[in-house]
């Protein structure tokens, strides 16, 4: 008997790892611009794949420069031994969106391994051990960057992680204290993302630079949700006037393309070429079609303008979406959340939304609040609609 034919469904409930017992399970069939496709449905995305889509899903420049750079090579060489331009063209591209001294750029495979970088670049240059991150913060899943996660929910059932962890509250400024001569970094997002959207006081994060500074300790900005215009201007830490000693980025960096980096001056790099040789290494990191990609979609959000527009957008979403249910909206450009009283009155709503035609979320550390994070080449007109969706799935 030969066996029936399996749907696509029943084959990734057989045989893709599942990290939930209730996933989405859209089928998506193709995706352009703001939209997912299935058989029979139009979803406009509203969470641009967890920050990712930046310049929207399928961008024509980005397909363009992954054709290209398909027609020359793919993989040539373990990370960092030969010239290959896509990489150095991007390298170079970064640095000029970065003041003084952050010109030497480290490229990986995704936000959590340039975080891994960073953790070891800290150590080596400082020769310290202690790193620092704040509660409720996210840096990824990964053993150590793991154990930069300012949730213990999340880390309870895969202790032990890496000792000499400590937290502090993003935002409190007493906690500045905990920053000492042993502190080798401070790592920080600018804006927290996974604990539902949380925008410090300039003057917080200046605070936190200039403590930094007195003890000898790097300050490193996580940009890998905030970064490439999500939050009104290239990089999150333009609008607070603090410029970091590293900057790790990925998500919408890459056009939909896997990729990260961390970036920092050529002195603190330069701690990695010797003792040992090669002190960190990465054989895919920087893919060449990975960095045309990204190099094409910098070159779009900066031809574009789309972080000078972002303000604008957030604004519309925060004057449309108003309802007894939801209890305020925080955030900065399209990086938003809108919280409601549980999880399980937004839960509903969310379902609702999707079957409705739009596609939003929670946040990981904030289950109350959703997310509102859609590319940045959205419009006017597809912002109303998905706001008349929302607030009707609320009704």
């Amino acid at each position: 008997m030969t066996n029936p034919i399996l749907t696509h469904r029943q084959l990734f409930f057989q045989h893709v790892a599942q990290t939930s017992d209730f996933p989405l399970a859209l089928e998506v069939e193709r995706a352009e611009g703001v939209y997912l496709y299935s058989k029979d449905t139009r979803y406009l995305d509203l969470i641009s794949g967890i920050g990712v889509s930046n310049v929207g899903h399928r961008h024509p420049r980005v397909l363009a420069a992954i054709q290209e750079q398909l027609d020359k090579y793919l993989h040539l060489m373990v990370y960092g031994e030969y010239v290959q331009s896509p990489q150095v063209e991007l390298a170079h591209a970064l640095a000029q969106t970065l003041p003084q001294p952050l010109t030497n750029v480290y490229f990986t495979n995704s936000g959590t391994e340039a975080i891994e970088g960073t953790m070891k670049l800290a150590k080596r240059y400082t020769g310290r051990t202690e790193i620092i991150s704040c509660f409720n913060a996210y840096h990824g899943a990964t053993q150590g960057a793991l154990s930069l996660s300012g949730s213990e929910h999340f880390k309870r059932n895969f202790r032990p992680l890496l000792p000499d962890v400590r937290h502090i509250q993003h935002g409190d400024w007493q906690h500045l204290e905990q920053i000492t001569p042993r502190t080798a970094a401070v790592i920080m997002e600018v804006v927290q993302g996974e604990a539902g959207i949380r925008v410090p006081e300039a003057a917080y994060l200046q605070a936190v630079r200039q403590r930094c500074s007195e003890v000898g300790a790097l300050l490193v900005f996580d940009e890998i949700q905030t970064g490439f215009g999500r939050t009104g201007t290239f990089w999150a830490f333009e609008g607070f006037g603090v410029v970091p000693d590293v900057v790790v980025c990925a998500k919408g960096m890459g056009g939909g393309m896997p990729i990260g980096a961390f970036i920092s001056s050529a002195e603190i790099m330069g701690v990695f070429k010797n003792n040992p040789i090669l002190g960190h290494i990465t054989t895919f990191g920087g893919h060449p079609v990975s960095a045309a990609a990204s190099l094409a979609t910098l070159r779009v959000i900066q031809d574009e303008q789309l972080y000078q527009q972002v303000e604008a957008k957030g604004q519309l979403f925060r004057q449309l979406l108003v309802h007894p249910a939801i209890r305020e909206i925080r955030g900065k450009g399209l990086m938003l959340a809108a919280e409601f009283d549980s999880f399980d009155r937004l839960k509903p709503i969310i379902d609702r939304a999707i079957v409705n035609g739009v596609i939003t979320d929670w946040f990981l550390f904030c289950d109350n609040s959703m997310r509102i994070a859609p590319p940045l080449i959205i419009t006017e007109e597809q912002i109303r609609a998905a706001c008349a969706v929302i607030l009707d799935a609320i009704a």
